[in-house]
């Protein structure tokens, strides 16, 4: 992976990580595109750099992140997060063997945008707008609506957000909780795979060059991120969801027709 490479998969995670179109579905096709082998080193790269991403949101909502006197804001976090935490241990095989998949990103892509055409007119009863009124059992149920994610292609926060409109949020309030829920889940996802890669591939964050682009890769994955969390919200209370469902849809298509054109592999 080059310079310039490891750049424009850092931009395409900071605007995506945060919009249901799903950042790592995204960083699959593009690293397919331009021909980056999927050694290692890029399995790890495109997991850690949404560690940036997802610092902007501690950054975005400081004041609810270091508000130590409302205990129960963490401990909802805790209690969401421990779902993937979970599967995650149980599935990371797995989960290596399906990032190296287009296919089934483009499948993932497919099938979630056309339920995102629906999803504005089949939850409106919401009468939750706020994290404060999400009760424990409700953030648990997020949660687990979170792993569906770990299926590349699908979406962390279409998901997590979909989980928390079934559970009557509003669409802000459900990006705004999957927004918080990604801090703890990505903090942990980062620091497995780095720690399993220190275990058995050490020599990789040994390698000055790899620490640099892993480093310029959560730095641009921040700053894009700052940008796109802005947007999302106002877009999403205004417009809904369906113009993501209709992308994920042509993305899906496109995916799919490269893939049997020989153009990605």
């Amino acid at each position: 992976m080059t310079t310039i490479q490891s750049i424009i998969i850092a931009i395409v995670e900071g605007l995506t990580e945060f919009l249901p179109i799903s950042s790592t579905g995204h960083m699959i096709i593009t690293s397919s595109v331009m021909g980056i082998e999927k050694d290692n080193f890029v399995k790890l790269f495109e997991v850690a750099i949404q560690l940036g991403a997802i610092l902007a949101v501690v950054v975005l909502y400081f004041k609810k992140f270091f508000n130590f006197s409302r205990w129960q804001f963490y401990l909802k976090l805790v209690i969401a997060v421990i779902p993937a935490l979970v599967l995650g241990k149980l599935l990371s095989d797995k989960i290596d063997d399906l990032l190296e998949s287009p296919l089934t990103v483009g499948i993932s892509m497919l099938v979630g945008g056309v339920i995102l055409l629906f999803v504005d007119k089949i939850f409106v009863n919401a009468a939750i707008d706020n994290e404060e009124k999400i009760s424990y059992k409700k953030g648990f149920i997020i949660g687990l609506w979170q792993c569906i994610a770990m299926i590349p292609g699908v979406s962390r926060s279409a998901a997590s957000i979909i989980g928390g409109m079934t559970q009557k949020l509003t669409r802000s309030a459900a990006a705004e909780f999957s927004f918080f829920l990604a801090v703890p889940t990505m903090v942990a996802a980062t620091g497995y795979k780095l720690l399993k890669t220190f275990k058995e591939t050490p020599e990789i964050l040994k390698d000055k060059h790899n620490l640099m682009l892993l480093g310029l890769g959560n730095v641009v994955a921040f700053i894009v991120a700052l940008l796109a969390i802005k947007f999302f919200i106002g877009f999403l209370q205004k417009n809904g969801f369906k113009i993501f469902g209709w992308y994920r849809i042509t993305a899906g298509i496109v995916v799919l027709i490269l893939l049997q054109q020989g153009i990605i592999k």
